[in-house]
């Protein structure tokens, strides 16, 4: 046997949940993490199904710090350091360390404690809820990751604050929204389908607990799916960034497909992004089991959404070639520059799809103590090669920030050029990238610095991830459109009914339209015959939101823009 380099800590043959902090965390401004922030570790529990266990901890252990509870270190190890169908033998254990106490299950995405700021961006704690299911040494193991760490637990057991909750049904953007399935509701009605003691809570009751635990305001709650036998979102959905969801899709009629699309509906009915826009939603094959049966029929729940980002690489199931490559391409998509890890999951004697689980469900990941926090609502496509495109980007450190910059470039070169932003205030900087004529494509990608010197990008991977928009739309030639003026605009700034003045030298066809500073067409004022001479136009400004507007006149010659601030 190896002889083990690593100091465990002691065996504990019980543990007790009594350690718990079990009153609400009294920090300010509470910031329940995203799964796509930065992380300091990596965390799974050792049984069962270790072929992807190794697979899991030698991607993981790449990114960040892995550490796994293990009844029997020394096995541990040695199967890590031992070539066999897990992979190849490891040379070391750097970045490993192995965490001895007693477990029950390989589900630690259920049981394991959730990592929470206070003053958003500071004082890192985790919040352990009461598991789901009877098993007690999984129950009570988020103290021993909880000392390893040396952060403080807080656990919702004991009234009024007690509540039950499971982590596969759980999803954070990181700003105070959150959302599950009704499961939630269904825990904490007091009765349940085990042996263990089922609290008694009301919605409003549950809200306040999360609330008050956690930072989140907006609690999602979706209706349960008819054949998903556990009801975590993580078997059909995964929130990739602040505005995106990428969504199990079936074959139209099939399985939970019209109950998935239902669920989606209501929630772009009736919720909106931290931006104020919403949800962006990309859909992804669930793919049938070998035998062609989907979960209506008996088949396996196979899903590519039950994923987990460990900073720059996320880690996703796998099952078979013939839909396993349009994953990838999907999932390239929506989170380009990320390293991408698939891990089959239903491979003989490695089928843990069968038991209604994959990647996520047995991971979990604690976020760093000084994390830098950068949110940014990427630019769309734009009809705009005139006016500059506006970056904003919010960032908060501990320390404050002390610089942000932005890093642009045409999709046709190699380097990115630098341009220090500007704070504008409430944590918000702001640059911009010049005007670029129509067709092209432009990459860029921003950065924060604190005063404590951290520096981070946003996406995480940056350079080699980052954002991109198009330039779109027939050029313009407003060296041609002399023919067709502008005269006042007025009142400017504007708030309420506004006069648009047009001059025409010769009758022509154009159109009048309002646009953001992002490019977005806000409304068509005029479309039609312009007379000659002079004329006039109106919107209404008060329908619109506070900042500068450009009013542009297209005719056959081309394009001409004026600018007017709304108050």
């Amino acid at each position: 046997m190896k002889q083990l380099p690593i100091v465990f800590l002691i065996f504990c043959s019980v543990i007790s949940r009594s350690q718990e902090i079990t009153t609400p965390p009294t920090h300010s401004n509470l910031r329940a993490m995203a799964e796509w922030e930065e992380v300091q570790a990596l965390t799974i529990s050792w049984t069962a199904f270790p072929v992807i266990l190794k697979q899991i901890v030698a991607a993981g252990r790449l990114e960040t710090q892995v550490i796994i509870l293990t009844e029997d270190p020394a096995a541990t190890q040695d199967y890590l350091m031992t070539a066999n169908t897990g992979g190849p033998a490891f040379a070391d254990m750097n970045n490993v360390t192995l965490l001895e106490g007693p477990l029950n299950s390989i589900w630690i995405r259920d049981y394991a404690a959730n990592p929470v700021y206070g003053n958003e961006v500071d004082s890192l704690f985790l919040v352990d809820w009461m598991y789901n299911r009877p098993r007690p040494d999984d129950d009570a193991s988020p103290l021993l990751f909880a000392e390893q760490l040396g952060l403080e637990l807080y656990g919702t057991i004991e009234s009024p604050y007690d509540m039950r909750y499971t982590g596969g049904n759980y999803m954070s953007d990181g700003f105070g929204t959150a959302f599950a399935s009704e499961l939630i509701l269904e825990e904490n009605d007091g009765a349940g389908d085990f042996s263990i003691f089922y609290p008694t809570h009301t919605e409003a009751e549950i809200d306040g607990i999360m609330h008050d635990f956690m930072g989140i305001n907006t609690y999602v709650k979706m209706p349960t799916l008819p054949f998903d036998g556990i009801h975590h979102i993580d078997m059909h959905m995964k929130l990739v960034n602040e505005e995106t969801l990428l969504v199990g899709e079936y074959p139209t009629g099939v399985a939970d497909g019209p109950q998935i699309n239902a669920n989606i509906e209501y929630v772009l009915s009736n919720f909106e992004s931290k931006f104020g826009t919403p949800y962006n939603v990309v859909r992804v094959p669930m793919p049938p089991s070998t035998s062609g049966l989907f979960p209506d029929n008996g088949g396996s729940y196979r899903t590519y959404s039950n994923a987990v980002f460990v900073n720059n690489t996320i880690m996703f199931p796998t099952y078979r070639e013939e839909y396993d490559s349009i994953a990838y391409r999907i999932w390239g998509e929506v989170c380009p520059g990320y390293t991408l890890v698939g891990i089959d999951c239903d491979n003989t004697g490695s089928n843990i799809i069968s038991q209604s689980g994959a990647i996520h469900c047995i991971t979990h990941t604690v976020g760093v103590e000084d994390p830098l926090l950068i949110s940014h609502q990427p630019l769309d496509d734009t009809y705009n090669d005139i006016n500059a495109y506006e970056v904003v980007a919010y960032m908060n450190h501990r320390s404050n920030i002390f610089a942000a910059r932005l890093y642009w470039k045409l999709s046709t070169q190699n380097t990115f050029t630098e341009i220090d932003m500007v704070a504008i205030g409430d944590n918000n900087w702001q640059a911009a990238i010049p005007a670029q004529s129509v067709g092209t494509i432009i990459n860029y990608y921003v950065e924060g610095e604190s005063y404590s010197e951290k520096i981070l990008t946003r996406p995480l991977p940056a350079p080699a991830a980052f954002w991109t928009f198009e330039v779109l739309g027939e050029p313009s030639y407003t060296s041609e459109i002399e023919a067709v003026s502008f005269g006042k605009v007025f009142p400017n700034p504007a708030g309420a009914i506004t006069c648009i003045e047009l001059n025409s030298i010769r009758p022509t066809t154009g159109s009048i339209v309002l646009i953001d500073m992002m490019g977005r067409k806000v409304q068509d004022i005029f479309s039609g015959h312009l007379k000659s001479g002079l004329s006039k136009y109106f919107f209404d400004a008060s329908t619109l939101g506070p900042g500068v507007y450009h009013i542009a006149v297209t005719t056959e010659k081309g394009r001409d823009t004026i600018s007017v601030l709304v108050k």
